[in-house]
Formats: structure tokens, C-alpha cells, sequence
């Protein structure tokens, strides 16, 4: 058997004092296309993060055609032929294909200014090696998102590249264009690329690769040709015996009469396509479905961040009109989102005044009253149990958990009645994360209506009354939680089979 392209041996990594990765070892041969699965947390992003040098290994090592490869940052990564195309583009979208393929490393003329015709020439030559039907003065703003992938590709290409990580790359197209994509990934293997191709479609994996990696709380479980596997065996070893696993208990006392919430032909520009559904007074709602399936845009719409094109909202028998967060906090709602370090805290305030941010007006008068906020703040961080020695301290300080504490915190500061939750417990340990669901199951009792969003079966299953799975922008399935006997049941039903 050749030498592989790529060997990833004992690799572990650990992040204040959690091992995420843990001795995993990983492979990949010439003109492969290896698929990556896993779980969220189950470390194939701080895996390819590694090979990409954005994090550099704690032990382990990285061999590329037959050789140590040192790693330490981006640059390294490229200088071996490794490049990554992520969920989000990159693209300018005012720019042509050539500008963007070439961005920032545009050829030169003999006098150092940009040589635009030997940029678009290079284009021009690397698109048809690649058989893409773009040309190089095309704007990318004209282009379907399905060109926008190739373009992406041909970029991470003209440096070179011999390895080539796709994250998600289907999510955001059409039928139409993932079959074109198909057909590209075909062609640069036949060119000897190799792929890490990293999906949750597991009917993608099945159709376009050569052999699957499974990783589970930062190990390697399995790796195994694709005809050796089928869809049941991959959905047994992604579920595993997850150490974070909740017992189930159904919950008495919801008033199903008492809808609280009422959404009908919801529908936005942003991948909501007529969404239906009714939110109950003191219900777990659990929302499941594929990444690109729509979840988390339903999600801004409601708080008004993305804008509502069509359909209605109802909130407690009558029609809300939502056009900002601050309408959405006006009729009752709160939105713990995906992304706490970007979109839920301002990481260089404290504690205090992210915990404030929401519920300002209720510590002020014509100043704000100090003593009034640091007793709101103070109550918030002991009912949570936040691990901070003040509230005065930069909340990026805290760990991830007790972020995301901070996150509910100033929402529940305000008192809401529906409380909207995207994936609420990514990224943090095992103890913060119990802590948030029994959080999230006292609101509830409470009377709180909980929308809940997670790409983790285990924890849709453990507090969820009911469940709906999301797919092409529409809720198209519904199941009472009591109904569903496994969580494999639930991945099946996911993914469409």
C-alpha cells in the first residue's frame, strides 16, 4: 500500500485544563476523499484546526508524504500544500473570480504594480484544468452560491494545494449545484487531491467517499471503508455512550391548549421557507435538523434580526409585528444565540455590564444607579453560580461555561417569556453543560417557554417535551418526546430516512 499523504499520530490538545483531543490518530491517501464525522464536541474541528496551524498540538505528530510536517500557523499549512474551505465564504463579493483567487497575492510587473492580465491569464488556465464554466472577469455578486463553492475551491488551489479540507460545503446550496460540486470533488480526484470532507449529511458520505473517520469526546472511534459501513452502524458509533447522556423524565403540567406562541408561513431571504408551529405555555420545544436546515435563521427572524417577508406571529392570541430585537424584547422574548463570543457578550466588558446590557432601564433613572446594578448582577451571578472572583472582570477572563451563564444571565435579568436557545451547551465541559440543561428544565417549570436548538441528539432528548425536525426551511416532522424510543430513532428522522 502507498505511503498516505497525510498521517495524524496521538494527537492531543487541551484547552484550561480540558483534553479535547486525546491520542487521535488520522489518515488520508492520495486522491481520497475521507469523510470526518462526529458529533459537536467531538473534536473535528480542533483536529483540522490543528493541521490547519491555528492551533498548534500539545503532543502528537503531523507526517506529510512521508516527512514531519511543523505546523505552527497558517502559513506553515499552505508552504505543505494544506487548505481549508470553511462553511462561511470568503469572498469579496464585489470583486471578480480573478481578483478573489488571487486576493492579496496578485502578480506583479516588473515595476511592482498589480498585473491584472496575468491575473485573469492564471485564472483563465486554472479553470479550465479545473472544467468549472466560470469566467475570470465574472463578478462574484453575479454568481449562484453553487460558483461561489468552485470559486473557493479554484482559490484554495491556485496555491498549490494537495490537500484540501471541505467544511460543510453542500449546506448552502441547491439540489442542483451540490450535484455539481459532486461532479468537481470527482474531477479533482481524479487529479490526486486528496479531500477531508466534514459533513453531518450522511447520505453526501455515503455517495461521494472513499472511507469515514468517526470522532467521540475528543477520540477516534472508528475508521473504515465506505462499503463496510452502513447508515445504522455510522449513527451507533456517532451516538456511542456519550458520558454527557440524560436521563429523560416526562414532565406534567404543560397546558397544550395554552399556546403561547403561534408561527404561521414564516418565511425570509436567509433559509426560512414557510415555517410552521405552536410554542406552549411552559413547553420544551426541541428544534432538530441538518445544519443549513433552517434552525437557527427561524430563530433571528423571530428576534427580528433577519427580516420577515411572509407569514405571521402570534404571541399569546395576537398577531406581533417584529422588525427589531428591540420589538422582539418588547413582546417577551430572549435569544441565547449560537455564537456567545461574537454575538452574546462583549468580551472586553465586565461581567456586570454584560449581565445589564438587556434590562438597563430597569437600574436607571437618569443615571444609571450603580449600587441598583451591582445588586442585579451580584443576585444573577450567585443564582447561576458563575465562577468569577468579581463582577467587575472582563468576562473573556471566564471559561467558556461560565460565558455562557453570563449570556443567560442578562437575558433572564429581563424577565422574558420565551426564551429561544441555539445551541446552548457547544463548546463547554461536562459539568457547565448539566448545569445548563437543569437550568434550562427549571425555567420551564417555571412557566418559561423554551425554544431549544441542538445538534446534540442526547441533549434534544433529555429535556425536549416535544420535538421538530427542520428541513429545506420548513418544519416537516413532529414527535412527542415520550414517542421516540432512541436516539438513533431521532438521526434517522434527521436526516430523512
Amino acid at each position: 500500500m502507498e505511503t498516505p499523504i497525510l498521517e495524524m499520530r496521538d494527537i492531543s490538545k487541551s484547552f484550561n485544563g480540558i483534553k479535547v483531543l486525546d491520542n487521535v490518530g488520522f489518515e488520508l491517501r492520495k486522491g481520497e476523499v475521507h469523510a470526518l464525522m462526529g458529533g459537536n464536541g467531538a473534536g473535528k474541528s480542533t483536529l483540522m484546526k490543528i493541521l490547519t496551524g491555528v492551533y498548534s498540538l500539545d503532543s502528537g505528530k503531523i507526517v506529510i508524504d512521508g516527512a514531519e510536517a511543523q505546523i505552527r500557523a497558517p502559513k506553515d499549512a499552505e508552504k505543505h500544500g494544506v487548505s481549508m474551505i470553511f462553511q462561511e465564504f470568503s469572498l469579496v463579493p464585489s470583486l471578480t473570480v480573478a481578483q478573489n483567487i488571487f486576493l492579496e497575492r496578485e502578480p506583479r510587473t516588473k515595476l511592482g504594480m498589480i498585473d491584472d492580465k496575468a491575473c485573469v491569464r492564471r485564472t483563465r488556465q486554472l479553470l479550465e484544468e479545473l472544467d468549472v464554466d466560470i469566467k475570470p472577469d465574472d463578478l462574484v455578486a453575479d454568481l449562484g452560491v453553487g460558483y461561489w463553492q468552485m470559486t473557493e475551491i479554484a482559490k484554495a488551489l491556485s496555491k498549490e494545494t494537495k490537500l484540501l479540507i471541505m467544511d460543510e460545503p453542500s449546506s448552502s446550496l441547491t439540489k442542483r449545484e451540490t450535484e455539481i460540486l459532486f461532479d468537481f470533488i470527482g474531477r479533482l480526484k481524479r487529479k490526486g487531491i486528496s479531500i477531508i470532507y466534514i459533513s453531518h449529511r450522511m447520505e453526501e458520505i455515503f455517495q461521494i467517499c472513499d472511507r469515514i473517520t468517526i470522532m467521540g469526546d475528543g477520540k477516534h472511534i472508528v475508521t473504515a471503508a465506505v462499503n463496510e459501513l452502513d447508515m445504522d452502524s455510522v449513527i451507533r458509533h456517532i451516538a456511542g455512550k456519550n458520558l454527557d447522556k440524560f436521563e429523560w423524565k416526562e414532565r406534567n403540567g404543560i397546558a397544550k391548549e395554552d399556546v403561547i406562541l403561534e408561527v404561521r408561513g414564516l418565511q425570509t431571504n436567509n433559509r426560512v421557507n414557510g415555517v410552521d408551529f405552536e410554542l406552549h405555555q411552559g413547553e420544551i420545544l426541541g428544534i432538530a435538523g441538518l445544519m443549513g436546515s433552517g434552525r437557527t435563521e427561524t430563530m433571528r427572524a423571530l428576534f427580528g434580526i433577519d427580516p420577515i417577508i411572509e407569514g405571521e406571529v402570534h404571541i399569546r392570541g395576537r398577531q406581533a409585528s417584529i422588525r427589531s430585537p428591540q420589538d422582539a424584547i418588547g413582546y417577551g422574548l430572549a435569544l441565547v444565540p449560537e455564537d456567545r463570543r461574537v454575538q452574546g457578550l462583549v468580551l472586553e466588558h465586565e461581567v456586570r455590564d454584560n449581565i445589564l446590557l438587556p434590562s438597563i432601564s430597569k437600574v436607571t433613572s437618569v443615571l444609571v444607579n450603580d449600587k441598583k446594578g451591582d445588586r442585579v448582577a451580584e443576585e444573577w451571578v450567585a443564582k447561576l453560580n458563575i465562577k468569577t472572583d468579581s463582577i467587575y472582570k472582563e468576562s473573556r477572563l471566564l471559561s467558556g461555561g461560565n460565558q455562557q451563564k453570563i449570556v443567560f444571565a442578562k437575558w433572564l435579568a429581563n424577565n422574558p417569556d420565551i426564551i429561544m436557545l441555539d445551541e446552548p451547551t457547544i463548546g463547554i465541559d461536562i459539568r457547565a453543560k448539566t448545569e445548563i440543561i437543569e437550568m434550562v428544565r427549571s425555567l420551564a417549570d417555571e412557566g418559561k417557554s423554551i425554544l431549544l436548538v441542538s445538534s446534540e441528539m442526547t441533549e434534544l432528548l433529555a429535556v425536549s417535551d416535544r420535538i421538530l425536525v427542520f428541513h429545506d426551511g420548513k418544519a416537516v416532522k413532529q414527535f412527542m418526546r415520550k414517542d421516540i424510543s432512541s436516539e438513533e430513532e431521532l438521526q434517522h428522522a434527521i436526516q430523512g430516512f
